[in-house]
Parts: structure tokens; C-alpha cells; sequence
């Protein structure tokens, strides 16, 4: 059966059955971003903590908004071409446009990549603190680099003196169980059985060195006890309460009115009831200093735990974070606490921790307090008070209360904040550590463990702002790929139907450009609201 009007339009649309359906596919589209972008206005209005602003590079996602642009403009020139049977030009715009969705992506996995690479941390007094994490040479991972070098774990990190290892029986993460062995391995201690345990058919003597394989089996073996004890306790339940409803008395009545009489012979069943193994214990011998990713454990004096239940007897070891280089310190959270309780910010900050313990920060935060007078001072001479004598503009919380990388590099360059010369890698990648080292532009610090309230990188679990940040670019990036792809085929794969009908493919590439001009729409919006705001 023939489908009418594939190429041909209606007479009284004017539209094949193509367009119609992108229309009504680009509609949902619309209702799906509009309901992120409602969201993202909601969740700004409604904060309790200092909004993120500018936290983005702009040049990368400003170089990306006009890729979009020209893209949106080149499969125009590709449908023309294929409206006048031009075949070569339609290849080159077509090819231009796909050139661009992959430009477009190279600079958005760019900035992901510095975003899982940038270590954030909120102290106990609510300053954040931005940079990169320092290595710890104890923590040697056992694994080689491309270069036969090894691998060093983070420094933010939880040490643990391991004394004992409870496990989960059903739930331990194979992993985790092997790097704790790996770890004992290279401090030359034995991970082994505390006591006897029974299993089916045999015991596994204590001493027994750990492994997963002994584990699985453990589990194994404990999975099928309770799956046997179950069994028996059901078929027992059956029996009791059948014989509770054969006795005359209980005719006639409800269950809940006989519960007493049934009674289950715990005496008879006992032979048939399996050990079960819940956990097991493991002796650490010696007791031996085992780390962590802090957001693997939840650490307490003397005993902590994995998120696999896992529990780790051991005395905690002071496990500080050490930033090797600090780029940023934002004083918002602290400014907004003080308000709460009627204390002066700026008090407030000068007994924050990381003043009172890096003369280099403090240094930093004096020039931020005479950068802003200086800016107060500009921002009232150029517009003046208002009928109350108040200025008309005033420096913004951002520019009075947060530290920026660009002003570390202004400061060590001793000029004023926005003056220093960044290089254009910089605007892609963040500060160059290295080409700055010789000025100690970045203060190193070592942050106790005690002080440190949220560690973690500039991901969808820093905060709301990064969660929604990841999700619509990243839905949007998966729109520009899908795109992509489908104007790809027209290129590579379309030369068959112009041949046999030049206006059906017109057709198509038609239908694609409109939903890459929609893909262009949305980060038009997108762009103002998460970089420029």
C-alpha cells in the first residue's frame, strides 16, 4: 500500500507527513525544556545557600553559541542546494554542519573534564574552598601509569588503623574487598578468619587468609541456609495453623481470634534450621593503616563504616585534605549565616578557620576588601546616590565575598582585579598551576579532617546548581549528537534517494534543519542562564 504525501504536499497544508510529525515531536521537546528551565528559575529563587554565578568559562561557551549559529545557517545552504540539485554544495554545507556539532562537543567534554578534575570543599564554618588535591605517597594504588610510573591515590582520603573487618555477608563490594587486600599485601599484614565458621558439609577453620572467593562462598552458603529456613518455618506456620482451625472450638471463627492457639514447635524444627552468616569477621595482623575515598565511608573514632555496611575496627587517623593549589575561597555561605544571626560579615569571615590559618589567604582577603572600596568608590562616582542618599550601585556579594582564581593572578601580579593577563588556555582549562608556580600564585594548604563538613568535585552531587547544570547540558549535548547523526546519514548515506527523488530527500534534510534549529534555540536560552548569570 502506497503512504500518501511521504514527498508530496498536501493541497490544503501545504505539508507532508514528515513535517507535521516534527512539529508535534519539537512541541513535546518544548514542554520537556520548558519544565527544566521553570525548574532551574524555582530552585534559583528558592536557595538556601549563595547561588553560584559566573561559575562557568564564558569564551567556551560563547565560541559554542556561535558554532550553533553558523551550523543553523549551513543546513539552511544545504537544503537550498538540494532545492536548485546542487549535490556538491549540499555536501559541503551538510559536512560544515556536522563539523560543528563535533566542535561543539570537543569544547562541552573540555569543560565537563574540568569540572570532575576540580576539588571542592565546605568547611564546618561554611567557607568553600576550590583548587586541586595534593598526592599522598603513602597511597601508592599498586597500579602503572602509560609510563611505568605509579599511580598515587587523592589526598582526599579517610586512614583508617584496621584492627578488624566486618562483612556484610550479601551485600560486600567485591572492589573494596580486593584493594583492602592490596593494600594489606604491600604493608606485609594478613587479612584472616577470626573464628571457626560452619558451613554446609564442613567448617572453615579460623586463620583462613581472606578472599573474594571465600567470601562468595560464605554467601553463597549463607544465602542457601536462609532460603532452607524459611522453607521450614513456612511449611511449621502451615502446620500450626491448621491444626489451630481443626479444633471444634475454633469453627466458625476468624483468624485473628485463634492466633493464640497456634503454636509453632520451635524444638521440631531445629534440626532442620541451617547456621545462617549474616557478617563475618577479620582480623587485621598487625593492625594496619587502611584509606579510603571519603565518600566510600563514614568515619568515627574507633569504628567506621563503608557504604557496603562493611565495618572497620580501627582507630581513626587524622586524614587531612591536602590542596595543592587553592584557586578559590567564596565567603557567601559565611556572610549568609552571619546575617541570620545578626553578625557583622565581614567579623564573621575574619574568624572563619581558614583566615586565622593562612597567611596567605588572609593577605588575599585584605586585597579583596581594598579592591572593592576601590570599586565602591568608581561604581559612586560614575552613578551618584539615589533620593536617600544611598548609592545606586554597589559591588555585587560575589565581587565583595568570594576569591576568584583571576584574583589570586591579579594579586600575585599586583594589579588590580580584572587587570591581570590571562592566558587564553586558561579560559578552556582553568589556571595553568605550573606556568604560575614561580610567583606562588595558588596558596598549598592542608585542611584537618575535623574541619571539613562536604568534600567532593564539581559534580551533580556539589550541589543543586551543578545537578541541573549536568542534566540540561548534557540532555542537550545527547539532542546535538541525535542531530547530528541524522544529518550525517543524509550526507553519507542520502546519495541513493536523490537519485530516485531529489525532493524527498529535500524533505528530509528540511525536517532535520528543524529540529537543529530547535537544538540552537535551546542553547541560546541556556547560555545566558548558566554562563552569563
Amino acid at each position: 500500500m502506497e503512504i500518501p504525501y511521504i514527498f508530496t504536499p498536501r493541497k490544503d497544508t501545504g505539508m507532508v507527513n514528515s513535517k507535521i510529525a516534527i512539529w508535534l515531536f519539537l512541541a513535546s521537546e518544548v514542554m520537556l525544556f520548558g519544565g527544566f528551565f521553570s525548574s532551574y528559575v524555582y530552585l534559583r529563587l528558592g536557595a538556601d545557600y549563595p547561588w553560584p554565578e559566573r561559575a562557568l568559562p564564558v569564551l567556551p561557551g560563547l565560541i559554542n553559541t556561535f558554532v550553533l549559529i553558523a551550523s543553523s545557517v549551513t543546513v539552511v545552504f544545504a537544503w537550498a542546494a538540494l532545492k536548485l540539485r546542487n549535490w556538491r554544495n549540499f555536501q559541503i554545507s551538510m559536512a560544515f554542519t556536522i563539523f560543528c556539532a563535533l566542535i561543539f562537543m570537543v569544547l562541552k567534554g573540555i569543560e565537563y573534564n574540568v569540572k570532575w578534575h576540580h576539588q571542592a570543599i565546605r568547611l564546618t564554618d561554611y567557607t568553600i574552598l576550590e583548587g586541586h588535591l595534593d598526592f599522598d605517597k603513602k597511597a601508592d594504588t599498586g597500579k602503572l601509569d602509560k609510563e611505568n610510573k605509579p599511580i598515587f591515590a587523592e589526598a582526599d582520603q579517610i586512614h583508617v588503623v584496621a584492627e578488624k573487618l566486618s562483612f556484610t555477608t550479601v551485600r560486600f563490594h567485591k572492589p573494596w574487598v580486593a584493594e583492602m587486600m592490596r593494600q594489606a599485601t604491600a604493608a606485609k599484614a594478613t587479612i584472616t578468619l577470626a573464628a571457626d565458621l560452619p558451613i554446609e558439609g564442613s567448617t572453615i577453620k579460623a586463620g583462613e587468609p581472606l578472599t573474594v572467593d571465600l567470601l562468595n562462598a560464605i554467601r553463597d552458603n549463607h544465602l542457601d541456609s536462609r532460603a532452607n529456613n524459611g522453607r521450614v518455618r513456612r511449611d511449621a506456620s502451615s502446620a500450626a495453623w491448621a491444626a489451630a482451625w481443626d479444633k471444634p472450638e475454633n469453627q466458625g471463627k476468624k483468624g485473628w481470634q485463634i492466633t493464640n492457639d497456634v503454636k509453632i514447635d520451635d524444638a521440631a524444627i531445629a534440626q532442620s534450621l541451617k547456621v545462617e552468616t549474616p557478617s563475618v569477621t577479620f582480623n587485621v595482623t598487625p593492625a594496619t593503616d587502611l584509606w579510603f575515598y571519603h565518600r566510600d565511608i563514614k568515619e568515627s573514632a574507633d569504628s567506621s563504616k563503608l557504604r557496603d555496611d562493611t565495618t572497620i575496627t580501627g582507630k581513626l587517623q587524622p586524614s587531612p585534605v591536602k590542596l595543592h593549589n587553592l584557586d578559590a575561597v567564596d565567603f557567601r555561605h559565611v556572610v549568609m549565616q552571619a546575617e541570620k544571626k545578626g553578625i557583622d560579615p565581614v567579623i564573621a569571615i575574619e574568624n572563619t578557620w581558614i583566615i586565622k590559618n593562612s597567611e596567605e589567604v588572609r593577605a588575599a582577603w585584605e586585597w579583596n576588601k581594598q579592591q572593592n572600596k576601590q570599586l565602591a568608590d568608581r561604581l559612586l562616582n560614575e552613578y551618584g546616590v539615589d533620593e536617600n542618599g544611598k548609592p545606586n550601585r554597589e559591588p555585587t556579594l560575589t565581587e565583595k565575598y568570594r576569591i576568584g582564581w583571576k584574583d589570586f593572578i591579579a594579586k600575585a601580579n599586583n594589579v588590580d582585579r580584572g587587570k591581570a593577563e590571562i592566558f587564553t588556555k586558561e579560559e578552556f582549562m582553568g589556571p595553568d598551576y605550573k606556568a604560575r608556580e614561580d610567583k606562588h600564585t595558588f596558596p598549598h594548604l592542608v585542611v584537618p579532617r575535623e574541619m571539613v563538613f562536604l568534600s567532593g568535585k564539581f559534580t551533580p552531587a556539589w550541589n543543586t546548581y551543578y545537578a541541573i547544570y549536568f542534566t540540561m547540558t548534557a540532555l542537550h549535548g545527547l539532542h546535538v549528537i541525535g542531530g547530528a547523526i541524522v544529518l550525517g546519514y543524509y550526507l553519507f548515506c542520502g546519495k541513493k534517494m536523490y537519485r530516485s527523488n531529489p525532493e524527498w530527500l529535500a524533505n528530509r534534510v528540511e525536517v532535520g534543519g528543524l529540529f537543529w534549529h530547535f537544538v540552537d534555540l535551546v542553547w541560546i536560552f541556556l547560555f545566558p542562564i548558566l554562563y552569563l548569570m
